[in-house]
This record gives C-alpha cells, structure tokens and sequence, in this order.
C-alpha cells in the first residue's frame, strides 16, 4: 500500500464486535457423527447459528435467509461454512438435525451436544435459553436469542447479525469478511 493509502473500514449492517472475549470455541458433535470444534473451520467465515428444529419462525426463517445469501455469494460461499447449534438435544437426535439443517443448503451442519455441552455452549456464546411449557398443552418449546455469530476466516469473532437482516445484507456482510 502507497504511503497516506488506508482500506476503507467495512460497512457491516451487523454489529461488529471484534475483539469479544466470548464465543471462542465449542464441543460438539455434527450431523454426520463427526466431533467438531469451532477451529475445525479455520480458513472459513463461520455464520454461527443456536435454535432448535421445533421452531415454528425464527429458526427456519434464519436457515432460510442463510441459504438465501449463500446464494447471493455465488461461488464465493464455497468459502461459508454455515453452523445451526441445536437448543434442543432432548429431541434433536443425529437423525433429526440429519433432515432438518441440508434441507436448506446441503453444505450447512447441525451441531448438538449433551444437555451438559448444550449448556456450556450456551454460556460461551451468551446466548439465553429457556424451555417453555404451556399449561394443557402437549410438548414444549424454547425461548432464545436470536441471532448470529460470524467468524472469520481465521477464527476470530467479527459479527453479530440480529434476527431479520435481509439475504443481501447478510451476503454483504460476509462478502466484507471474506
């Protein structure tokens, strides 16, 4: 770079929140059986995702949005490696997370762990949940934060992206990082 030349800073419609002392790594299992952690990914940006596959909106909506800016990345989102951290190990089993997350985009993985690694995994990344049981109903379901976590292709967090961001500025914001 020429003396007096600067990169321009990034324009994130995320939050950017480089330099976070949370959300460094994970154990756990993806939808394959194979154990992963979260620098198994190096040399990717990592959109990082906790939900649940019961989720009648937020959840679907999210992976539908995630696949939906892959596409708009084209082939750059072979760099992507988009992660979906089940809420839920009680029902989400290997099979179920196995149907669910490539329903969206086969190169997305399911991820789950113990109730304990659930838990864990939770508090690591600062992401709130809580099993909710409506009296007279069947079956239960679980309030949660709602957002993602993207990584870099180092492994260092970068991004918070809140509920609703639109594909485009979603690719955008990956694009910036890649």
């Amino acid at each position: 770079m020429a003396a007096g030349c600067t990169q321009p800073k990034p324009e994130f419609v995320g939050t950017d929140i480089a330099g976070a002392d949370f959300a460094a790594t994970f154990n756990l299992t993806d939808h394959t059986g194979k154990p992963r952690k979260l620098e198994d990914f190096k040399g990717k940006v990592v959109a990082l995702f906790f939900g649940y596959t019961h989720c009648p909106d937020v959840c679907p909506t999210t992976m539908f949005d995630m696949a939906n800016a892959m596409k708009l990345l084209g082939s750059k989102s072979d760099e992507v490696q988009v992660l979906f951290v089940t809420l839920d190990p009680e029902r989400d089993s290997q099979e179920v997370l196995s149907r669910f997350v490539p329903s969206f985009d086969s190169r997305f993985l399911g991820l789950y762990g113990t109730p304990e690694q659930t838990a864990e995994t939770a508090r690591n990344f600062k992401v709130f949940f809580q099993k909710h049981v409506e009296a007279g109903k069947s079956g239960y379901s679980i309030d949660h934060s709602a957002g993602e976590y993207v990584f870099d292709k180092s492994g260092k967090v970068r991004l918070y992206l809140k509920f609703g961001e639109k594909p485009k500025e979603i690719a955008s914001d990956l694009e910036q990082i890649l």
